[in-house]
């Protein structure tokens, strides 16, 4: 299959060499919006086994905006200059695209590797990313879905109140006013393209998430209960998401897919996953950033920042990162420099290498 290749834009910096497309690629890690395309008619069928028939579909079946977060991260779409990314990442995400298969990315901390859930979603165009921040606490309930039980109680004691007054009648409130999807959920609902599903730092997680998971990734679908037991009174009830103000429709007390999401699941490499677990995950390991690679970073951010002062921060920073042993998260050379052009630095001055000796050297000390 040959996806057509998007117009060249003007970068802010000049383009770095790229992979060369092998024709196949619908990612190209450029973290700039392909214009002119529809993602659903561009997408390969799935395979046989992990197609996925959920519904139904939303009246208004069309990603929801990004709320700032993709900003933050990438920093401006215009200004995103042309990063080199390996052949060995494009080739994995493109992979877990075709194949509906969620994404492991491991690293050290500061590669980006967060980063890449919302240059898929930027770049695809599909919309707000849902970000799962994993704890020890995490539950595979709480990231499907939350039920209100209490506030129930409590609306259907004053519900009683009022009906005390013969002359009033006080509609139930209907359950699903009570029923909030969680993350997980919430890129289970059907629609026609996938919603991006960020899991981030799995490895923080109690023993038990991994495994699981694993139904969940298998079978793209869940009951809940609380709407199955009265779907005869109600087959379809809305219910809240975990989008900003956004609801969906839940019929017969299950969620169901219709495009597996695209789930990208980071770990800093701080515990091991059961085999099968690994098994339904495609793997990639996210490299130190280069010089190159930074300075794209910088541009994207900070377009402001020219010359001799962005390059001699750089050098410095890719020096301190290297002598550190472990490397310093990409993120502490953004705050380097947003401090270089707020007029804090001076190339002969003493404050600036103090600065920068508190700012990289403190963090390069806990991660050795």
């Amino acid at each position: 299959m040959t996806v057509s290749k998007p117009p060249e834009e003007q970068a802010s910096v000049a383009d770095v060499s790229r992979p060369v497309d092998p024709g196949w690629w619908i990612y190209r890690g450029t973290g700039r919006p392909i214009e002119g395309i529809d993602l659903a008619e561009v997408m390969p069928p799935p395979p046989p086994w992990r197609a996925f028939d959920g519904g139904p579909l939303p009246e208004l079946d069309e990603p929801p905006p990004d709320d700032g977060e993709a900003v933050r991260r990438l920093g401006q779409a215009h200004h995103r200059s042309g990063q080199r990314v390996s052949a060995v990442e494009l080739d994995m995400v493109n992979a877990a695209l075709y194949l509906r298969r969620p994404l492991l990315v491991t690293g050290r901390p500061g590669t980006g590797k967060s980063t890449l859930a919302y240059r898929i979603a930027r770049e695809l165009g599909l919309g707000r990313v849902l970000r799962w921040s994993i704890t020890s606490r995490t539950t595979l309930k709480s990231g499907l879905y939350e039920y209100d039980a209490i506030g129930r109680v409590q609306a259907a004691g004053a519900r009683f109140a009022v009906a005390g007054d013969p002359g009033v009648s006080v509609e139930e409130p209907p359950i699903g006013e009570f029923l909030r999807l969680g993350v997980l959920g919430t890129a289970l609902l059907p629609r026609r393209l996938p919603r991006v599903l960020l899991i981030d730092e799995l490895d923080k997680s109690e023993v038990d998430l991994p495994n699981d998971l694993l139904g969940i990734f298998e079978d793209a679908e869940f009951p809940i209960p609380e709407l199955e037991r009265i779907r005869n009174r109600s087959p379809e009830l809305a219910v809240f998401t975990d989008d900003p103000d956004g609801s969906a429709i839940v019929a017969g007390g299950r969620v169901r897919c219709r495009a597996f999401p695209v789930v990208v699941i980071t770990s800093n490499g701080e515990r091991e996953f059961p085999p099968a677990f690994l098994r339904r995950c495609l793997r990639l390991e996210m490299p130190e950033p280069d010089a190159e690679q930074l300075a794209a970073m910088v541009v994207s951010h900070l377009l402001e920042v020219k010359g001799d002062t962005r390059r001699e921060l750089i050098d410095e920073f890719v020096r301190r990162s290297t002598e550190s042993g472990g490397g310093l998260p990409a993120d502490k050379l953004l705050e380097a420099v947003y401090l270089a052009t707020s007029g804090a630095y001076s190339a002969d001055g003493v404050a600036w290498p103090r600065l920068m000796d508190a700012l990289w050297q403190q963090l390069s000390s806990a991660v050795r």
